[in-house]
This record gives C-alpha cells, sequence and structure tokens, in this order.
C-alpha cells in the first residue's frame, strides 16, 4: 500500500479511546491513528506531519489512517511540558519566550534560583524543577543518540525514566541494545525494532537468547505455566524471528544458557527458567520434608478439648483437626465456598495454642481484605504475605511456630516459595484454599499441584452449612462448580438472576444480517447496563452513607460490578465509565489521563506492583515523612486529593493502612477506575453487594471457574443479571487450561 505524507493542524478530535483517535483538521480532512505520548488533547491546535494512506471508514467516510505522527513544535517546550515535572504549556511558553531556548538550558544547568525572579515559581516548585530537570538531563545525550533510530518521543521517555541512574546508558544500549526489554512496556519487538536499526545481525547470539527470553516469559508468567516442552520453545522462535530450519542456532543458545544455569533442561525434553524450577524444586522439596516432620500431638482426649468450643464440628471438619492432632506438621485443608474452612481454621489454631503462645501463631493471606477476614473469623493475628515478608526482610526465619496461608489458590510459585523459605523448619503449617477458583496470576499452580501429586496430608471439605433456607449463594456457587445448571430463577434472600434477553433469538439470528445481529446484540448490552444502573440507584444511599462517616474500606467494599472481560460494552472500561456518573457525579476536581477522568473520591484499583512513595494513614495526617514502599496490583483504594499545581494525586488505600502519592504521567500506567472490576482483579475480596453482567459477548471467558470465583465474591448479595443461555453454557463449560508446571514433572 502506497504511503504518503499529510501535513496538517488539529482542529476536531470527533473520537479517542486509550490513545486511538479520529480527528478532523482545519483543512477538513479526516484522520485516525494512535498516539501515545500524551493525552490527545494536548495536540488539538498543533500541526502535525503524519504517515499513512487513505481508506473508507464506514462511519467517518474517507480517512487518513496514519503509522506516524510527529508534533511540529519547539523541541524544548515540549520536553519541559511534557518530560520535566513542575512546567505548564503557559509557564514553558513564558520562559522560552523571555530568556530564549539556549539561555534557558543554561539556566537550567547552572543557575536555576534565577527562575524565582519570574512569576509563578516559588520555592517548592523550583525543587520539583530541580529535581526532574536533574533526573532528566542525560535524556538530551541519550535522544541525540536514540533519535536517528526513529525513537518517539514516548519511547525516549520511557527509557530516560527506567535508566536514569544508569552510567553511561548510551554506551550501555550500544553494546547491547537488548537491555531496554528489562524494561516495563518495552517487549522485545520493540528493542528488536530498534537494534536491527542500530546494525545487529539478524542470527546474532545474543538476539537469540533474548528472544528465548520472551518467548518464556510469555509462555510462562503470562499463561502460568513454569516450563514447557522445548518444541514449542523452538516453534515459538520461529514465529517471534520469522526463521525457518534454524534449530543448530537455537540449541547452541539454549546450551549456552543451560551452561551459565539460567535456564534448566528437565526432563521430557522440556525446558524452564531457572528462578521457577528452583522456586518449585524448593517447595516440592519443603512440603515433602514438612509432611515426614512429626509435631508430637498437643491434647491426648480431644473430644474432651472439642467440648470446651463453643465451635461444633462436622465429620469433615474434626478430622482436620485429628491430622494435626496426631503429628502432621504440614496440612492442606481444602474446602469449597460455605463449607465451613474458617470455623475449621480457627479450631485448629485453638488445639496449638495450648502449647503455642497466641503471638507464636500467625496467619496471613495474599489480599489485605482476606487477611483481615482470616483474623476477624479466627482472632488470630493476620497480615498479608507481601507484609510479612517485608517486616522480617533482615532475618533468617519468621519467629513463629505455627503459620496458616490462607487463599492459598491465588499463590504463584515464586511467592510461595519465598513464603516458606521464610517459615522455621520446626514450624507447623497449614495451607488453606479452594482449588475450584481461577488459577494464581502469574507462573505455576502450587495448590492444584500439590493436592494433585499429594505431597502432604489433604483434607477436603466439602458438606456445605447454610444459615437458612433462603440463602442459596453457597449452594448455586457449588453447583457451578460442579458443572451442573443451578436452580437460579428461584427467589432468595441472597440471590437473584434478572433476566435480559433477546427475544426469540435463535430464530431472529438466523433471519438477520451480520450488521443487524451486532446492533441487535449492542441494543441488548445497553439493556443490561440499564438495569445495571437500576441496582446502582437502589444502593447509592447505602454506599454514600459510609462514605460519608469515613468508613472507606466499608463504602469500597459495599457494592461492587464484576465483569469477565475489560474491553467492549460490557466490560470492565466502559461499565466503569457509566457507573462513575453515578457514584461520583460533581466533583470538586479532576484530572484527565489516557482517556480516562480520575476524580476527587473515586473508587480506584492499583494495576503494577511497584515500589511508590507512600506513607501510613497516621504518618500522612500528622505530616511525616515519606518512604518507598512496594504497592502491589490489585489494591484497592479511594482517590481522596489532588493538588493540581504539583500534579499529584493521593490515594488511600484502608486495607493495607497505606497512603500513596501518584504524579499526573503515573495515572494512566498505575491506577484504573473500579466501580467494576474484571473477575482476575476479585480474587481473594469480598464484597456484601456483588453485580454480574451475563452475555454472550463474553462467552470466549466464560467457564466454572471463572463465574464460581464471580459468585463467590459476594458475602451478602449476589445479582446475575443479563442473558440465561449465557450463563447455563458457563455452568457447563469445565476449566480445561492445565499448565505446564516444574512441579508435575518433578
Amino acid at each position: 500500500m502506497l504511503q504518503t505524507t499529510l501535513i496538517g493542524q488539529i482542529d476536531k478530535i470527533l473520537f479517542e479511546d486509550e490513545g486511538f483517535f479520529i480527528a478532523v483538521l482545519k483543512s477538513g480532512e479526516k484522520i485516525s491513528g494512535t498516539y501515545y505520548e500524551s493525552e490527545v488533547s494536548t495536540i488539538k491546535d498543533s500541526a502535525i506531519t503524519l504517515k499513512g494512506h487513505w481508506e473508507e471508514h464506514k462511519k467517518y467516510g474517507k480517512t487518513f489512517k496514519f503509522d506516524s505522527i510527529k508534533v511540529n513544535q519547539n523541541e524544548l517546550f515540549f520536553f519541559l511540558n511534557k518530560i520535566i515535572k513542575g512546567f505548564t504549556k503557559k509557564l514553558s511558553a513564558e520562559l522560552i519566550e523571555h530568556f530564549g531556548a539556549e539561555e534557558l538550558v543554561e539556566i537550567l544547568d547552572n543557575d536555576i534560583e534565577k527562575l524565582l525572579e519570574f512569576n509563578g515559581i516559588k520555592e517548592k516548585r523550583l525543587k520539583k524543577i530541580q529535581a526532574s530537570w536533574k533526573q532528566f538531563r542525560s535524556m538530551r545525550r541519550l535522544g541525540e543518540f536514540l533519535s536517528p533510530f526513529d525513537v518517539s518521543p514516548a519511547l525516549l521517555t520511557t527509557i530516560a525514566t527506567a535508566m536514569k541512574d544508569v552510567d553511561e546508558p548510551c554506551k550501555k544500549i550500544k553494546e547491547n541494545p537488548y537491555i531496554l526489554t528489562h524494561i516495563n512496556s518495552i517487549g522485545f519487538k520493540r528493542a528488536d525494532e530498534l537494534a536491527l536499526k542500530m546494525g545487529v545481525e539478524k542470527e546474532n547470539e545474543g538476539r537469540i537468547s533474548s528472544a528465548m527470553d520472551y518467548v518464556l516469559l510469555n509462555y510462562c508468567e503470562a499463561q502460568g505455566n513454569s516450563c514447557i516442552a522445548k518444541e514449542l520453545l523452538f516453534s515459538g522462535l520461529d514465529e517471534l524471528l520469522g526463521f525457518s530450519d534454524k534449530r543448530g542456532l537455537y540449541e547452541a543458545a539454549l546450551v549456552e544458557r543451560v551452561a551459565e544455569s539460567s535456564i534448566v533442561m528437565m526432563k521430557n525434553d522440556r525446558v524452564s527458567p531457572a528462578r521457577l524450577y528452583d522456586a518449585e524444586k524448593f517447595l516440592y522439596e519443603s512440603f515433602k520434608a514438612r509432611s515426614k516432620r512429626d509435631n508430637g500431638g498437643f491434647v491426648k482426649d480431644l473430644d474432651a478439648f472439642l467440648s470446651t468450643h463453643e465451635l461444633k464440628l462436622g465429620e469433615q471438619q474434626r478430622q482436620a483437626v485429628e491430622v494435626i492432632n496426631s503429628g502432621a506438621s504440614l496440612l492442606f485443608l481444602v474446602g469449597y465456598a460455605g463449607t465451613g474452612k474458617s470455623t475449621t481454621s480457627k479450631t485448629i489454631l485453638n488445639l496449638l495454642n495450648t502449647r503455642f503462645d497466641k503471638k507464636e501463631i500467625m496467619t496471613c493471606a495474599l489480599s489485605g481484605i482476606a487477611s483481615q477476614r482470616i483474623s476477624d473469623t479466627t482472632g488470630y493475628e493476620s497480615a498479608t504475605i507481601q507484609s510479612l515478608l517485608v517486616k522480617h526482610e533482615s532475618a533468617d526465619k519468621f519467629p513463629y511456630e505455627v503459620v496458616l496461608i490462607d487463599e492459598a489458590s491465588m499463590i504463584n510459585s515464586s511467592l510461595f516459595a519465598r513464603l516458606m523459605a521464610k517459615i522455621s523448619n520446626s514450624a507447623i503449617v497449614i495451607i488453606v484454599g479452594d482449588d475450584a477458583q481461577l488459577p494464581p496470576i502469574g507462573a505455576g499452580n502450587v495448590l492444584s499441584d500439590a493436592l494433585t501429586k499429594e505431597l502432604a496430608p489433604i483434607v477436603k471439605l466439602t458438606q456445605i452449612y447454610r444459615q437458612s433456607e433462603d440463602q442459596a449463594i453457597t449452594l448455586i456457587a457449588n453447583d457451578i462448580r460442579r458443572g451442573e445448571i443451578p436452580n437460579y430463577k428461584a427467589r432468595y434472600e441472597d440471590f437473584e438472576f434478572i433476566n435480559v434477553e433477546i427475544e426469540n433469538y435463535y430464530i431472529r439470528k438466523n433471519q438477520l444480517s451480520g450488521d443487524e445481529l451486532k446492533n441487535l446484540r449492542e441494543e441488548n448490552s445497553q439493556n443490561i447496563i440499564a438495569e445495571i444502573v437500576h441496582r446502582v440507584v437502589e444502593s447509592i444511599e447505602k454506599a454514600r452513607y459510609r462514605l460519608k462517616n469515613k468508613q472507606i474500606k466499608e463504602y469500597l467494599n459495599y457494592f461492587q460490578v464484576i465483569t469477565p472481560m475489560k474491553g467492549g460494552t460490557l466490560g470492565a472500561t466502559n461499565l466503569n465509565k457509566v457507573l462513575q456518573e453515578y457514584f461520583n457525579p460533581n466533583p470538586k476536581k479532576c484530572v484527565k489521563r489516557g482517556g480516562v477522568e480520575f476524580r476527587l473520591m473515586d473508587k480506584v484499583v492499583h494495576t503494577k506492583n511497584e515500589n511508590m512513595t507512600s506513607w501510613s494513614g497516621d504518618g500522612f495526617k500528622l505530616g511525616e515523612e515519606s518512604s518507598q514502599r512496594r504497592i502491589f496490583n490489585g489494591m484497592s483504594g479511594l482517590l481522596f486529593k489532588i493538588e493540581e499545581d504539583d500534579e499529584q494525586a493521593f490515594v488511600f488505600y484502608p486495607n493495607e493502612d497505606v497512603v500513596v502519592v501518584y504524579e499526573y504521567e503515573e495515572l494512566k500506567s498505575m491506577l484504573m477506575l473500579s466501580y467494576a472490576l474484571t473477575i482476575h482483579k476479585v480474587q481473594g475480596m469480598e464484597y456484601d453487594i456483588v453485580v454480574i453482567p451475563m452475555s454472550f459477548s463474553h462467552y470466549i471467558m466464560h467457564n466454572t471457574k471463572l463465574i464460581y470465583t464471580a459468585v463467590t465474591r459476594a458475602k451478602h448479595r449476589c445479582l446475575l443479571i443479563g442473558e440465561s443461555g449465557a450463563f447455563e453454557s458457563a455452568c457447563k463449560k469445565f476449566e480445561v487450561t492445565r499448565r505446564d508446571t516444574v512441579l508435575l514433572e518433578l
């Protein structure tokens, strides 16, 4: 297709979503494409040069689809306005006009105090400018080095930010462009594009090795496996590198990697990244060793002990207590929704409390809310796994004789190995989980594998205990788990299915054209949203009451929409925009980033594992010094403060009692609205009211594990809204994905 150049000025933006936009130029031509470097709104009225081709757009007519876009503006202005913190557009323009570009750079380098004479710059802002200028000074050299290779300003910013503490970054990149793959958001493909432009040969050893890492990472971390068949690895390399018949090349690179111990070659021609292999091998050996250790038992007469407790145990629950009392040092306690895992856990801990002091007993879970729940139900101290690891970082082992790990199905291999390595060899470990839930995010499937391999004593709780006849969440969830269609249309106190579907769908499906059918499906999706909104309106007063009374945790966990996917009309992204208008319609302040408007008092979720500037809740109130703290993907919080002058937003995470500050430019990559969340994001969470849209448009995602996980997030009320056919087919579709893991191979 012939590529042409178009030069113009953006007059009006017609559509924008996540950087993709359609706009009209002042000269009347329509253009479409993606712009990543800043908010699309910032380039309105800018002169631009586009390269691309003309095509027909079904809604907007003849449109110029661009592959590259260059904003024709003063380089220093772009630099100050987009990259250096503390400058606004207005201030950047005024300073350049006043001093001229060269003198301004000289001032920023050597005489920054001079800027205090300028209106609008105070001490606080100057400090911010100084720190930011210093940090990005090397970026100009980096920019000069990379500009011959067509590196966009956005990519340059990413590289410079990530390499700000690296000595001689230009030299390092020149020696090995593939070091860029270590930077978040720069995968192999972008680094490879640059490397080839820099003259790296296609069969270069470093290129093959880096591609091998990419295929391994993609298959393992992204898809949850911890090892891969060699044939699969090699065909992945063929696809990525565009080769065929290069087996010898791959074998040589693999031999090299095995020799340097970064990759492990296993039996059955399987390959594993050493980090994952070591983690799962350690877990295998640790579980085996602990399962052989005798704890000596606790009480001679278990009946007498149990009779003094108010908790009455069923047969399966009692069996779990017996296993520990008869000497087991490791127990896998697996139970489905409503089978009394908490009751059993509490009784086991009370039994252990006959020998060990309360302060020698610790319970933990991955999420803050799960950790709080186990503490509330058992009465023993609890913490998140991450906070335990941070707290005891400098010690060899935790100071506990008993460790209970809850929600174990959520924990991936690497984290599970780090946790188990910290537990003293003589300690008693109880691992509690529900293997009917979704597998963990990240590589491995430890709980499921340990059960399959029977690496230690296992007790399975299957009998369901109900509070009353009118409560059906646990019954319905367990029918779904078994692949059976529950009696979901009956009336219950805590569960309701609201039918919103296309009448005579199957007849109409055969009569309508593709476009007509699509419009019909879209109309039904809008009807489902209308019904969701109706339920929001019913609950909003109670939600706001919690917020008004500063019950932040209760507010965040009161009402939650959960959906299988991010995209589409019924996906989390669109639902968040809709729900924000009801939960937070008239904010005092807001900030727009990446097509998302973040408003004061919005419900948000953190989306990356990252070290962030933060305070404890009280520390922030008292104005104490901040510290760096690890903030984890999935933490749920409230955006309670926006500082427009400093371009910062502050979020309070009540489950972890931490306040985190975000620079405006971090919002798009670090935060998401959380009125609606995907099912994967809510593992381990619990909400008073849960609403789940059910539609054939999510069919690709539907399976028993996903729906079971979603339904069991509801504490008091679960509402399913949508197509009964979609729900019924999901109930019959067993999750069949089996992960390739080292544990299963061992």
